[in-house]
């Protein structure tokens, strides 16, 4: 894996070779990475692993015709191979009047924000596996727990590059750091299991390995002894760790590509009242230690914080360069690629801003309710929005929560979700797409 400046040096130097050899324009891509983890069950160690390994990638264009190809071989020969194939293969390929670089003046051209996502870590496997075993330790020690799925704990380091024959040339380098459990609770048939889960890009921001550990156990535990429900239209109210999965069904709605083709459910939202009022969903690509970090996207725009929704209305759809000129807009910096292919359109770090009700509040105001932790199945219709997923969590009757509930279905229409969500005060940034509780007023839910 090189190191930054080396990376950058490098697809640079890749773009001047296309340049030389007849591409009318051309950028070029490198991601070098490591990894090692270490997972354990009921306290044996199961396996270790680490792995090295870089990739560039190269795009071409000649006139409207492009094409993009990528290889682990970074020698002269091997790049110099590389690019005639390219060309080769650009040659032939059909035209895409929409296809092609950023557009020069917008690229990003000033000193890339300090993001501190590297803290130059490179564990011991002895200290992964600690990190494992006392993360399983944890989980088996809690009354219920009958088996373990097992333990792990992983580090990681990258190095990304992007380079354009418009002149725009960057790299920047992360480190992260997980931990998990996965434990069984009960015997026979009525068997339930959970998980635990923790990443980070520091390692001093990583949570204790006892706590994730506990918290997979607890889970799992809770969810035994699940009942049955009547079916009905009730409140449902969706956990964080899958609140998100509403946000992005949303993202996916609002891509440009989607927008473009005319496959999305959302295609008249923009500048309309979308969500509630005081709704918020904020984007983020410079918070410091974020697991979505950039400091410039996968095109080389330059990136900034904004409020795709504010107060509940969609401002801004999410397009790279060539679904942005298909719509006739600027991009807006949300490009993300990897080595080969062309650029799609992406979020950074992500959240629904919390709203002024507790979750106790919420559930304490449900006659009769679900609190769904878990989803199951991929029931979503992207063109209409409709809405049908297998879900489990727990029963709320007269605003207490109660047994567990499994195998149960939860059906609606996400315009409608959207419109009437509200999220509660209990956000906490723990991932790349972060949301607080959310509830939703009126689902449709039934056992299975």
């Amino acid at each position: 894996m090189l190191e930054t400046a080396a990376a950058r040096d490098k697809a640079a130097a890749l773009v001047e070779m296309a340049r030389r050899k007849g591409a009318d324009a051309a950028d070029a891509a490198y991601i070098g990475d490591r990894s090692q983890g270490v997972s354990v069950r009921l306290g044996a160690l199961e396996d270790v692993h680490r792995s090295e390994g870089e990739e560039i990638g190269l795009r071409v264009f000649k006139g409207s015709k492009s094409a993009s190809i990528a290889s682990s071989d970074l020698s002269d020969d091997a790049l110099a191979a590389l690019t005639d194939r390219a060309l080769a293969m650009a040659a032939e390929a059909p035209e895409d009047r929409f296809a092609g670089l950023a557009p020069e003046e917008l690229l990003f051209r000033g000193q890339p924000a300090d993001l501190d996502l590297d803290d130059g870590g490179d564990p011991d496997p002895a200290v992964l596996r600690a990190r494992a075993l006392a993360a399983e330790d944890a989980a088996r020690t809690v009354a219920g727990v009958t088996n373990s799925n097992g333990g792990s704990a992983s580090a990681s380091a990258s190095t990304f590059a992007f380079a354009t024959s418009s002149g725009f040339s960057g790299a920047t380098r992360a480190t992260g750091y997980s931990c998990s459990a996965s434990v069984v609770a009960g015997e026979g048939a009525s068997m339930q299991r959970d998980y635990g889960w923790h990443s980070a890009r520091h390692l001093a921001d990583l949570e204790p390995p006892e706590d994730i550990g506990t918290r997979a156990a607890t889970r799992a535990v809770a969810r035994l002894n699940p009942v049955r429900i009547t079916a009905g239209v009730m409140p449902v109210l969706f956990d964080p760790r899958v609140a998100t999965t509403l946000i992005g069904h949303f993202i996916a709605a609002i891509s440009g590509s989607s927008i473009a083709r005319k496959s999305s459910f959302l295609l008249d939202a923009l500048g309309a009242q979308l969500f509630g009022k005081g709704v918020t969903i904020h984007d983020d690509p410079l918070r410091k230690r974020g697991l979505r970090s950039r400091a410039f996207d996968g095109e080389g725009l330059p990136v900034e914080p904004m409020d795709i929704v504010a107060d509940g209305v969609l401002t801004s759809w999410l397009a790279e360069t060539a679904s942005a000129r298909q719509l006739g807009i600027a991009p807006t910096g949300h490009a993300v690629r990897g080595v080969s292919g062309s650029p799609g359109a992406g979020p950074s770090n992500l959240h629904i801003s919390p709203g002024s009700r507790s979750r106790e509040e919420m559930i304490a105001d449900v006659k009769q309710g679900i609190l769904v932790t878990e989803l199951i199945g991929q029931g979503v219709n992207g063109v209409t929005g409709d809405y049908s997923r297998g879900a489990a969590g727990f029963l709320i009757t007269n605003g207490e929560i109660g047994p567990a509930v499994a195998e149960i279905t939860i059906a609606s229409n996400l315009k409608q979700m959207f419109a009437t969500l509200e999220p509660a005060s209990d956000l906490r940034f723990r991932r790349g797409i972060d949301s607080p509780t959310l509830l939703v007023p009126e689902m449709t839910a039934a056992s299975a």
